[in-house]
């Protein structure tokens, strides 16, 4: 190996190194710079939920789009770089699922139909652990972290819901004249009002909207669940493994372990 190569491998290590203490460390620069990060994202996912608002306004909307394409392109690579093992880094679901957004960026003219799914980014990075090290570290195993993904989930399926009901009948049917229509009838179906004054037509419509009903009542279930039930702390039972126990609990339900769990009282 020559000098050249050495120095070369060196600056490839720092560079790692240097974006893995930023993403990964814990120090004030280090928090500072992910919360940058996540307020990039807030707004990058703001630009997807409104992106069918701008559909009378092609050129600003291609503006946006590729320097939304990127932001998430140099975000893309500086995670894959600091977390140093590509393979494994590809197996994440997570990550599959923003590089779908990010092909939809490259790509907006010819899969503009599927720019509904970009605000699964959304979900996507709440449950993410770079999100609860960050914005939401004090809650991370905790019941509001669990409340915070249902609703997500929920928010989450209402916009991909409205954005494949706007990008599929607008122009088709002339109950859907816009996006609000669109959201209107996804949350009419969720909440199964249904005021019967937009309905989609033809037995796919149908479909869709028993679809829309069936994957709405049960994430609405599930949150509420989530809110009602009492809570819970994470504290693994070294005995059964049993996760999860009440705050105040001495053994494990499960069997009967003597639990040391760490409170503020």
């Amino acid at each position: 190996m020559t000098a050249a190569d050495r120095t070369e491998d060196d600056k490839g290590l720092r560079l790692r190194a240097r974006l893995r203490a930023l993403y990964h460390g814990a120090s004030p620069t280090a928090v500072r710079f992910r919360y940058t990060v996540l307020i990039v994202d807030l707004a990058i996912i703001a630009f997807f939920i409104a992106a069918p608002l701008l559909r009378d306004h092609m050129t600003t909307f291609y503006v946006l789009d590729y320097l939304v394409a990127v932001i998430m392109a140099m975000d893309l690579t500086a995670r894959a770089i600091a977390y140093g093992d590509l393979k494994g880094w590809l197996k994440q679901p997570m990550i599959w699922v923003d590089l779908f957004v990010f092909a939809t960026l490259l790509a907006p003219f010819w899969l503009f139909n599927l720019g509904f799914l970009r605000v699964l980014r959304l979900w996507s990075l709440v449950n993410s652990e770079f999100f609860w090290r960050t914005l939401g570290r004090r809650y991370d195993n905790t019941r509001i972290e669990e409340v915070t993904k249902a609703s997500v989930a929920m928010v989450t399926f209402v916009f991909v819901v409205t954005g494949f009901v706007y990008s599929s009948f607008i122009g088709r049917y002339e109950g859907i004249g816009g996006y609000v229509d669109a959201l209107y009838f996804t949350v009419t179906s969720l909440t199964t009002t249904g005021y019967g004054d937009i309905i989609l037509p033809g037995t796919w419509g149908r479909l869709l909207s028993i679809a829309v009903m069936l994957g709405g009542v049960s994430l609405f279930i599930r949150l509420v669940q989530l809110i009602l039930r009492p809570p819970k702390v994470t504290y693994p039972c070294h005995t059964c493994g049993l996760q999860r126990h009440d705050p105040d609990a001495v053994h494990c339900k499960a069997c009967g372990e003597l639990l040391n769990i760490p409170n503020d009282e």
